[in-house]
């Protein structure tokens, strides 16, 4: 369990995708790749999230590759994701592996945080019928992970969120999309 760094390889990772195909970060060496362990796959504040990225998709580059990886069955993630169908891919760590080797925390204080710093994004995610349907402490405690990662397969920024909506501003992932 190590914490991705500036500078350090990109992840290893090999998983399931909801189109049917398999995600390996290796067939990706030579490309920008956008990264985050999002949560389980009913999480209001993910789904929210990949909204709000699927309505900005035509601002990043054309050859962007955004991964999104959840702490689910694959089964139950490509039903789940069906509703936004994302112009990028959306995984699943069926077995938390992935999760834990890249030391995404879990705390439940800091879901607390994130759902009261951000009641807002919670109503318009409920609203948009992003409900969560665990009751589950493990994944409710989870906090989402962002990882950019560069042509040479190299960490540039590891973002360790401190609650359940820090997350890299969708600006910074654009910008960085087209090598800036």
């Amino acid at each position: 369990m190590t914490r991705l760094v500036a500078g350090a390889n990109a992840p290893d990772i090999t998983l399931p995708a909801v189109d049917g195909s398999t995600f390996k970060m290796a067939d990706y060496l030579g490309k920008r790749v956008i990264l985050t362990f999002f949560r389980f796959s009913s999480c209001p504040f993910c789904n929210i999230r990949i909204n709000r990225l699927v309505k900005r998709w035509n601002e990043f580059s054309t050859d962007t590759v955004m991964v999104g990886i959840f702490d689910a069955k694959i089964g139950e993630l490509t039903k789940r994701m069906k509703k936004h169908n994302a112009p990028f891919t959306i995984v699943a760590d069926e077995s938390y592996e992935h999760f834990e080797r890249n030391s995404v925390a879990k705390s439940l204080g800091r879901f607390l945080i994130g759902a009261l710093r951000s009641p807002l994004t919670f109503i318009q995610a409920t609203l948009k019928g992003y409900f969560p349907l665990t009751l589950s402490i493990g994944k409710l405690s989870i906090i989402p992970v962002d990882v950019l990662i560069d042509e040479q397969g190299k960490v540039v920024k590891a973002h360790y969120c401190k609650d359940t909506v820090d997350h890299i501003p969708i600006d910074e992932l654009i910008a960085f999309s087209k090598g800036q």
